[in-house]
């Protein structure tokens, strides 16, 4: 590592957008660890700007770098401090700066940095450098980096997670149910599903993961296609009640459909108990008919935002319906 106050020269090359010029270089992530620093609102009220550092996410990253197969090619933006004392030599070609420990106020990709400084690997990183912003300028191009570029949405990360073999076992099976719904002619889900966007009067695969997830302790030692009939057949006998109530589609809406498979146990345990397996459409919609007279169509057409009240509110429906 260098000495500290020791001046640091790295090749780079100038690029101007707009009315700005910065530099872009690569640089080892000790280094960045030790010489980059953020300031936040809480930290430095009247200055600071940055969010505070989540120190589990930082974590993550230094343990991807350890495992000797990390890669990170999205550069960490910086702004040049006095500090750094930096200048171009070289014929333009060269920067050099002061190794001190807030040589640069960092823009964008503050965990990175943070995780740079907990991981025992040290890799080449893609940086870029301003120099001369004003703390205005700095406050601006901190809002521009981190609202003009969107996330990659959580549906289509989960959709590509299987050709990348990142899903654990629970997730693999959770996409073959999904796929089942989504592809046999049977399914009472049969295009009201997407599996890589979030599409309005479709169930995304975020929402289907989030509502059949607690359910899989109940089909411990099932595979995806006895899963798929038993919930097919609850399914399609909660619709059928809902258009009875002249609440088509309402499946479709997060709380619905998360409510309704919260209540899957309760519904399963009672059509078992009155007429055994296998499971049915026929069997599950005789024991969900009382709870749909004692609920009215606004309660589907407008859940609100919390599935849990919902489902409350349908458990206690179906537990006043039942008699032996």
């Amino acid at each position: 590592m260098p000495e500290r106050n020791e001046f640091l020269r790295y090749s780079v090359s100038l690029v101007t957008q707009g009315r700005h010029r910065f530099y872009t270089l690569t640089m080892p992530s000790d280094v960045l660890a030790k010489t980059c620093f953020v300031t936040n609102r809480y930290d430095d009220p009247d200055q600071g700007f940055q969010r505070i550092l989540d120190k589990k996410r930082a974590e993550e990253i230094a343990a991807y770098i350890d495992t000797g197969l990390g890669t990170i090619p999205s550069s960490i933006v910086l702004s040049a401090q006095p500090d750094a004392e930096l200048r171009v030599i070289g014929k333009g070609k060269t920067i050099e700066f002061r190794y001190t420990r807030k040589s640069f106020l960092i823009l964008g990709g503050q965990h990175r940095v943070y995780g740079f400084s907990l991981a025992n690997t040290s890799l080449r990183v893609p940086v870029v450098v301003y120099n001369g912003l004003s703390r205005t300028d700095e406050s601006r191009l901190f809002i521009d980096i981190n609202t003009k570029q969107r996330p990659v949405p959580n549906e289509l990360l989960l959709d590509i997670k299987k050709l990348a073999q990142y899903e654990n076992d629970v997730e693999n099976l959770l996409g073959e149910v999904f796929d089942l719904f989504k592809a046999r002619p049977d399914s009472p889900l049969v295009g009201l599903l997407s599996p890589a966007e979030r599409k309005k009067g479709l169930i995304s695969r975020v929402t289907f993961n989030a509502a059949l997830k607690p359910l899989m302790p109940i089909f411990s030692g099932n595979d995806a296609t006895e899963i798929y009939e038993a919930l097919g057949a609850y399914t399609s006998a909660f619709i059928r009640g809902a258009d009875h109530l002249k609440a088509k589609a309402v499946i479709t809406k997060p709380p619905v459909f998360r409510a309704a498979m919260l209540l899957f146990a309760d519904a399963a345990q009672r059509a078992k108990d009155r007429f055994g397996k296998p499971y049915t459409i026929d069997k599950f919609y005789e024991v969900l008919k009382p709870m749909f007279t004692r609920i009215t169509s606004a309660t589907l057409k407008n859940p609100g935002n919390s599935h849990k009240e919902l489902h409350a509110a349908l458990s206690k429906a179906l537990k006043t319906s039942f008699t032996l």
